[in-house]
């Protein structure tokens, strides 16, 4: 399956820094952001997890659930939340797999070496699950506030 604008998003049940688990439609909310990082405690992904949290209550003033999926498992959710006091809600794909259904995980480079990894991307979905938007190639710590500002403008 494509992932694409207007289709149903693939569903998912991964755990959080707690162990307990998370599935997509447990997320009752008139939107729901989704979005993939490479790797827990990295500075790009530390500085989009950072502007996630701060911005949180603008996200559930605007009736949206805001996660975040990477690989790694819940001990390092854990570590990277308590380091640096991060509220969003961040799940482990250790296998991938979800990362894969979203079409987020393959052939990376950087700096001349190639890698299999995930590329920074984020969905947006309706109340319904389907897709409204995607953003890929982000700005980190520009990101948080572009996703916000497009929920506010609809």
């Amino acid at each position: 399956m494509k992932i694409e604008t207007g289709k149903k998003a693939p569903h998912f049940s991964l755990k959080d820094k707690d162990g307990k688990a998370h599935s997509l439609k447990d997320f009752d909310s008139d939107y729901t952001v989704v979005y993939f990082y490479p790797k827990d405690s990295t500075p790009g992904c530390t500085i989009e997890a950072q502007f996630f949290t701060k911005i949180l209550d603008k996200f559930k003033e605007a009736k949206t659930n805001v996660v975040g999926i990477s690989g790694g498992d819940e001990e390092t959710k854990k570590k990277f939340c308590d380091k640096h006091n991060l509220t969003v809600t961040l799940l482990s794909d250790p296998g991938f797999k979800t990362s894969k259904k979203y079409g987020v995980y393959g052939k990376k480079a950087f700096l001349g070496r190639t890698y299999m990894g995930i590329s920074r991307t984020t969905f947006l979905l309706d109340k319904n699950k389907k897709i409204i938007k995607i953003f890929d190639k982000v700005d980190p710590a520009k990101h948080p506030e572009e996703v916000l500002e497009f929920i506010e403008g609809k």
